[in-house]
């Protein structure tokens, strides 16, 4: 019993030390500041919308980029960081659907959606199995024109209907598909790769 109590107490300061570093506390405000967008969207609080997810997003990067750099790569953030990043991409294409003029369609919602609950059950189970199942170039590539679908969505939902720059509209819908297409290829991609893995 006492073993039990000092095991539990052990992994208990593990998982606080592990939350406590840099890239986990960036995570951890990334997931609060997803938090703020799906406040302000049905708000139609647009613009600080728009720059709020985009603070959000570039924590994306810099806590990814200073675990590798500092050697600060957690097992409590390989979990954390993409829970996060799939709590604020998904939410904000579900909170987009609801606004007219966004470009996102509700079927696209669902594809981001079952694309991320579909590449996390396969992750799951492979790295449970003791494989490797990291993000490839494809994946990394889609968060990225996600996240500038996003952003464009709520930049031309920032304007009034009448005086949206002509630009932007078929910049929006381009950008939306794109990312909708890679959504679909990257997560064709994982299913191949974790079929090879069960072979």
């Amino acid at each position: 019993m006492a073993r039990l109590g000092s095991f539990m107490a052990d992994t208990s300061k593990s998982v606080w030390h592990q939350f406590f570093t840099i890239p986990n506390q960036l995570t951890a405000a990334r997931f609060v500041l997803s938090l703020v967008v799906f406040v302000l969207i049905p708000l139609r609080a647009y613009m600080p919308a728009m720059i709020v997810f985009i603070v959000a997003a570039a924590t994306d990067w810099v806590d990814g980029y200073w675990a590798r750099r500092y050697g600060q790569v957690t097992k409590l953030g390989r979990v954390f960081d993409p829970f996060v990043d799939k709590i604020i991409i998904c939410g904000a294409f579900i909170f987009l659907v609801a606004e007219p003029r966004s470009g996102v369609k509700a079927w696209m919602a669902v594809v981001v959606v079952g694309r991320e609950m579909l590449v996390t059950a396969l992750r799951g189970f492979i790295e449970q199995s003791g494989g490797d199942f990291s993000a490839k170039m494809a994946g990394k590539l889609k968060m990225v024109f996600q996240c500038l679908a996003v952003a464009a969505s709520l930049l031309v939902l920032s304007f009034a209907d009448h005086a949206v720059p002509s630009v932007l509209n078929p910049t929006l819908h381009i950008l939306v598909w794109i990312a909708v297409v890679l959504t679909v290829y990257s997560g064709v991609g994982y299913v191949v790769a974790a079929s090879k893995f069960f072979r």
